[in-house]
């Protein structure tokens, strides 16, 4: 049996007590990995010094550097999210549905636990903490495998975890850590049905990608976020400046984060130039195509390439179009269908926007930023699906659970 294996019988091992353990022992285990958290706070942060200084080593960017880095705030940050899952609903044995048949079979369709998880993820460290604590609340086993660039801050934290859930009397198998950061472990983790139920990758698009197309283990697409704001003729402008702002700088790291605003013509001389003022806050880099650039005369002439780009920087690209036509073709094409934006006043285009732009979730006049599970009321989440089947948008408790059919007879035979 591989390392891998070994892991993954575990999980199955651990998994089975899990799934009938009560809720009371449940939230008990997390308020005990909160707690540990908590007094784990300056041996955590020391660990991922060691992560941070070993990025900057190596040339990663600033924008990943903060993603990667720990603080005391942070980790409080990570303690709270478990408290908030163990104060959320217990997703598992909600009757969903119930029927009782004219042959008087009384039928039931009750949640019930994935059984195993395995989610693949690279800088953010408190994913570690954050998918632990929802895959345990929902009942689930959950394999764990960080990238190198967070090792040491990823396994102190599962250690951590591991030793809290233990004191509560779950099995500590329930979370596991893969320290084995290779290519090659990723591509056996990624099919080991015998063992794992559902893979979840968070993290850029090459990620994302080579787990959807290498693995045969059933996957939730999620995290890769082009996202777009775009500006219609009809807009407010100094809304817009707003909006753009803080969806690009308040965290460019991350998935919700805008990547390219599109921007409509009849408007783009006057929007522009205040726009930028904004952007110039945080000094982002602008890439504009040839219209653009004739307003914006320290703009970057924009490559076909910077379309697609999800930058995870303090860089956007514009575009200016004709219409919202061109607009909505253009998040067709290059869109990645997490989060898209509309800032208008105008009601039939908002209307056109929300009906005919394909993404998880589409504003009007708001920031994609708010795409979250938290914000959007749900609680905690692992991720945001950018697929269609089985989970769509922030990825909470109730995803993390599938269903089974009771039948309650009394002789009956077909």
């Amino acid at each position: 049996m591989t390392y891998l294996e070994t892991l993954g019988f575990n999980a199955v091992t651990a998994e089975k007590k899990l799934a009938s353990a009560g809720t009371d022992l449940k939230n008990r285990a997390l308020k005990n990995i909160a707690d540990a958290l908590r007094k784990s706070c300056d041996m955590i942060i020391a660990a991922n010094g060691e992560d941070v200084k070993r990025g900057r080593e190596n040339g990663m960017s600033e924008s990943l550097i903060d993603r990667l880095s720990l603080t005391k705030a942070r980790i409080e940050s990570m303690a709270k999210g478990a408290e908030d899952v163990a104060a959320a609903a217990d997703p598992v044995g909600k009757v969903l549905w119930g029927e009782k048949r004219p042959n008087g079979l009384d039928i039931q369709k009750v949640s019930v636990p994935i059984g195993v998880i395995a989610v693949i993820f690279e800088a953010r460290p408190n994913v570690t903490s954050d998918a632990a604590a929802l895959c345990l609340k929902a009942g689930n086993a959950v394999i764990l495998r960080g990238g190198k660039e967070a090792l040491s801050s990823n396994k102190a934290i599962s250690d951590v975890m591991r030793g809290a859930i233990a004191e509560a009397g779950l099995p500590e198998d329930c979370i596991q850590f893969v320290t084995d950061t290779s290519h090659e472990g990723v591509n056996e983790l990624m099919k080991m049905n015998e063992y794992i139920d559902l893979l979840i990758p968070r993290g850029g698009a090459r990620l994302i990608n080579a787990v959807v197309k290498g693995a045969s283990v059933p996957v939730i697409q999620t995290g890769v976020g082009n996202c777009h704001v775009y500006v219609d003729k009809f807009a407010d402008v100094d809304m817009a400046a707003n909006i753009v702002f803080n969806a690009k700088t308040s965290r460019p790291s991350v998935c919700n984060a805008c990547e390219s605003l599109i921007i409509h013509k009849d408007i783009a001389e006057k929007a522009l130039p205040l726009i930028k003022a904004r952007l110039d806050e945080k000094n982002v880099e602008i890439r504009g195509d040839e219209a653009v650039c004739a307003v914006l005369k320290d703009a970057v002439p924009a490559s076909d390439d910077d379309w697609g780009r999800e930058y995870l920087d303090y860089i956007i690209s514009v575009k200016t179009v004709g219409d919202i036509d061109e607009a909505i073709a253009h998040i067709a094409k290059y869109g990645t269908g997490h989060s898209e934006a509309i800032v208008t006043d105008n009601y039939a285009s908002a209307k056109k926007f929300t009906s005919e732009v394909d993404a998880a979730a589409v504003y009007v006049n708001a920031s994609t930023r708010f795409t979250d599970g938290g914000e959007f009321g749900f609680g905690a989440e692992i991720g945001i699906s950018t697929q269609k089947l089985h989970a769509r948008g922030p990825v909470g408790l109730d995803k993390l659970t599938s269903e089974k059919f009771i039948v309650l007879g009394s002789g009956q035979v077909r």
